[in-house]
């Protein structure tokens, strides 16, 4: 919004008598203001307040059908913060209707006849109230979209930093592409499914591509070795997830919060059988359920150096068949719902 210097700032008289319109041009015309709007008619302030964007009204109290104080009550209820300053012209000199004014939001009281340069004064005193407010205003408007822009610009840096550090594991599993980006995805949908706020989705989001960031931990010849681990080297394997937990503690940040609880977590399995605590059923946080989950499906669904992409039906089969023992058995019907918003992520993320 563009604020004009101060002669020029648009000044709304409203008056039914014509007369007394003339004489407020007269008199604001000689004090070198050229943005005068004059109205006769109370009923049609609020619309030309919303053409013109006046910086000041000067308005009568007796008047015919809609008096001073019902046209500031129309005013008030366009709950505008930059509202202009009012100042009461009136003939009415009594204390009773100058505190009535005020309440109804007048700035400041005038009688009739009333002595032209205190008008004048008071005019400008409050047109360059009016200014500094819609300065101010301007500036926090500013301050707040540049806080924006760089609250968004460090959301995607976050993102990006995060996504990277889950690709940094997954590039020592031979386990490259979008899984990253479609398994945080699918996440955060799963988690807004079961009722977790816009915010804490957004966590899921950041969060969870984190859960196999232990990986980097893991021994090339334990992690790449190409056919079937030892049990020795599989218990090894297994402790990417307390390497994962080690690298995101000891931080208050929720976001490695959620993703310390994540890399801990979403190898455990409903039916207890899971590591690294054999946890069961809801001992298992919300969040491990829910990335486990995504992390089977799409690695399931997605090649690997070591196996062909399934089917779709048979990564599904292969959940549901799961409800119960792998998976938690009121979530797998949830997935199964959001199966179409899932497919549409994988589309919009195929592998390179």
């Amino acid at each position: 919004m563009m604020i004009p210097d101060l002669m020029s700032m648009p000044i709304l008289a409203v008056d039914d008598e014509p007369t007394n319109l003339k004489l407020l041009q007269k008199m604001l015309g000689m004090e070198g203001y050229t943005n005068l709007v004059l109205l006769d008619k109370p009923s049609e302030v609020v619309e030309a307040y919303r053409q013109h964007r006046p910086g000041l009204i000067l308005l009568d109290i007796n008047m015919p059908q809609m008096d001073g104080y019902k046209v500031m009550a129309a005013l008030n209820a366009l709950e505008d913060p930059m509202l202009p300053p009012i100042i009461v012209l009136t003939a009415q000199s009594s204390q009773e209707f100058m505190l009535r004014a005020f309440k109804a939001g007048a700035r400041d009281y005038v009688t009739k006849p009333f002595e032209r340069a205190e008008l004048m004064a008071r005019v400008r005193n409050l047109l360059e109230a009016c200014m500094a407010q819609r300065m101010a205003f301007e500036h926090r408007k500013m301050l707040q979209e540049m806080v924006r822009e760089r609250t968004a610009k460090l959301h995607r840096t976050r993102l990006q930093v995060v996504r990277r550090l889950g690709r940094a594991a997954e590039y020592r599993d031979n386990e490259t592409g979008n899984h990253i980006l479609r398994m945080s995805k699918i996440s955060a949908l799963l988690a807004q499914r079961v009722g977790w706020s816009e915010e804490d989705c957004e966590l899921m989001l950041h969060a969870s591509p984190m859960h196999d960031i232990g990986k980097i931990g893991v021994p090339d010849h334990i992690l790449l070795k190409p056919g079937k681990l030892t049990p020795e080297e599989w218990e090894v394997m297994k402790t990417h997830v307390d390497i994962g937990a080690e690298i995101l503690a000891d931080s208050d940040a929720d976001l490695l919060v959620l993703g310390r609880s994540i890399a801990l977590s979403h190898h455990e399995k409903w039916d207890g059988t899971g590591y690294p605590n054999g946890l069961a059923g809801e001992a298992i946080p919300m969040e491990g359920r829910i990335a486990a989950m995504a992390d089977v499906f799409d690695a399931l669904t997605s090649v690997r150096p070591y196996k062909k992409a399934w089917p779709v039906e048979d990564a599904v089969a292969y959940v549901k068949d799961q409800s119960g023992r792998q998976f938690d058995p009121s979530l797998v019907p949830v997935f199964v719902d959001a199966l179409p918003e899932i497919m549409r992520i994988r589309a919009e993320h195929p592998e390179s």
